[in-house]
């Protein structure tokens, strides 16, 4: 970029004092060294060392060390972005493109919950924002904000042989009913011990996820939880696709699929992208929500649960999602094409098969719903979470505490009562 301003500088007064001919011989020139576009490298001949005013400092256009800026009214003000933030922040701070297709239809519930009051030039701007300005403008804010985790897989029995595999690539059902399972642990960075799991389910058609508390992940547990899960769901179990952990790979739940005439079956082992519909559901939902402290009495199980029934209406019905559509490898790069966000209450109403009594009774559950007391009744449930394990810790940092100071005394009173042999007499001669 030095050598292309020293040549620019150069050719500009040599460009000032040429005849027509010569400017484009001259330009030519310019383009051959430099690479510019034509257009472009006109301006720089036409403006290199003028100076304009901008404001109140004088400019030069010419100098590519500092561009000028353009200076044009701000569309989205303060009023907008206020209400924009505070739109996303309901949403639980989902990216741009999500945000901006849910938009049209949130704000008009929210007002009818009188959760928020626009006028209508602000109304106007929130439909109109593209995704990507709503990135731009929310870049500071979503910086404020970001977790990791650890598998707790532990592979199964000889009867995993028995079970077909799926991959990720076979997954073309459009109709709703086949589901991924998977356990999330809550360890807190501890593993020893029991601790809570929670079971997530998600449906591959139209990612309606379901989630539930366990206190371990003893088969028995994990069972009741995806029946308790089935008969929550809006739509036929039709099929089951677990990894090769214990839980999910034994007789229990093998029988019960081959009763219920449900399918059953399983990724390849250390292959995650084989259950990538829940593995990012995993994260998504069930981390985001909890987070990774840990969670292990069955206070804190029942505060789970109670947290991911709010949860379930707030993720199915206003947090719209994105389905892959085509991969593409061009060179290095993998080209990814995605389908409009939609949320999976919508894509379930969409789907084949959903009955109308089935349609009838999501739409009039969602009539019902307002989608920012569900946030708050989630922020509170995870500030008592947070409170359980902030007394957890106190709890146990008391103890150690006390432990310290009781082995501090015991030394203490040891060194007090130990005799020592007394010293030799001295020689008095």
């Amino acid at each position: 970029m030095r050598e292309r301003r020293s040549v620019a500088k150069v050719m500009a007064a040599r460009y000032r004092k040429a005849t027509k001919r010569e400017k484009g011989g001259l330009l030519d020139e310019l383009i051959a060294l430099t690479g510019y576009n034509r257009r472009y490298a006109i301006g720089l001949l036409c403006g290199q060392g003028k100076a304009i005013k901008v404001g109140r400092r004088l400019r030069l256009v010419g100098d590519l060390r500092r561009a000028t800026q353009r200076r044009r009214p701000r569309i989205y003000d303060g009023v907008v972005l206020e209400w924009l933030k505070k739109i996303w922040a309901i949403l639980d701070f989902v990216c741009g493109k999500r945000l901006a297709a849910i938009i049209p239809e949130v704000v008009p519930v929210l007002e009818r919950h009188h959760e928020i009051a626009l006028d209508a030039v602000t109304r106007q701007k929130l439909f109109s924002i593209s995704p990507a300005t709503i990135d731009r403008v929310l870049a500071p804010e979503r910086r404020k904000f970001a977790i990791r985790g650890r598998s707790g897989t532990k592979p199964g029995t000889l009867l995993k042989h028995q079970i077909p595999i799926r991959t990720f690539s076979e997954w073309n059902q459009a109709q709703p009913g086949f589901v991924e399972i998977d356990l999330v642990g809550h360890d807190g960075g501890e593993a020893s011990g029991d601790f809570c799991q929670t079971l997530d389910v998600t449906d591959v058609a139209s990612a309606w996820t379901e989630s539930a508390a366990v206190i371990n992940k003893a088969q028995v547990w994990v069972f009741e939880a995806l029946k308790d899960i089935r008969a929550r769901l809006p739509f036929p179990l039709r099929g089951i696709d677990s990894d090769n952990g214990s839980e999910f790979i034994n007789n229990q739940l093998l029988r019960y699929c081959q009763q219920e005439k449900i399918t059953f079956t399983r990724g390849r082992a250390w292959k995650k992208n084989d259950g990538c519909f829940v593995e990012q559901k995993n994260y998504s939902v069930v981390r985001r929500a909890v987070g990774y402290a840990r969670y292990d009495s069955p206070a804190q199980q029942r505060l789970l649960n109670t947290l991911y029934a709010h949860l379930r209406l707030y993720t199915n019905y206003f947090q719209p999602v994105m389905k892959l559509v085509s991969k593409e490898r061009v060179g290095a790069k993998v080209k990814k094409t995605f389908d409009t966000p939609q949320t999976p209450y919508r894509r379930l109403l969409a789907a084949p098969g959903i009955t109308p009594p089935l349609r009838q009774r999501l739409q009039a559950e969602y009539a019902t719903l307002n989608p920012a007391q569900l946030k708050r009744e989630i922020t509170r449930l995870q500030d008592l979470l947070r409170k359980t394990v902030a007394a957890r810790q106190r709890s146990k940092t008391s103890a150690t505490g006390n432990l310290l100071k009781n082995e501090a005394m015991l030394s203490t009173h040891a060194n007090s009562t130990m005799s020592y042999p007394s010293r030799p007499p001295k020689n008095r001669l």
